[in-house]
């Protein structure tokens, strides 16, 4: 996860606290809405992604003002986008951090596997 985090971070400028966090989201993100089957070869391709995936679901249920906010977002990209605009990731650096995040994923599963898994969440294709 550290070569992950180090190469979203210098293709991003983003910190490695919020690169992870928002990571952590899309992560998340893809477990949820992705086929299980290649989403599950991505994650067990990404050692501490599992942990990732926990602490942003905490966030999200955690009730108060940020599960609020949470509910209120909705579902989908934009709901993701609405999530990494609120730890940090600016609008201008979602599709390089896509874009990272999904060609490690390349690097490590293959195409078989990323290809289901952009093809069949609509609208994410404009992020990687």
């Amino acid at each position: 996860m550290e070569e992950l985090i180090a190469r979203v971070t210098a293709r991003t400028g983003l910190d490695a606290a919020t690169a992870q966090t928002a990571i952590g989201h899309i992560l998340a993100f893809l477990q949820k809405e992705g086929p299980a089957a290649e989403v599950g070869q991505l994650l067990a391709a990404l050692p501490g992604s599992e942990a990732l995936i926990a602490e942003a679901n905490a966030g999200e249920n955690g009730g108060g003002l940020m599960g609020m906010l949470g509910g209120m977002m909705g579902g989908g990209v934009m709901g993701l986008g609405q999530k990494l605009m609120s730890v940090g990731v600016p609008m201008g650096q979602m599709q390089p951090l896509g874009q990272e995040l999904f060609a490690f994923g390349r690097e490590k599963v293959g195409e078989d596997a990323m290809g289901p898994i952009i093809g069949s969440i609509p609208g994410l294709n404009q992020f990687v």
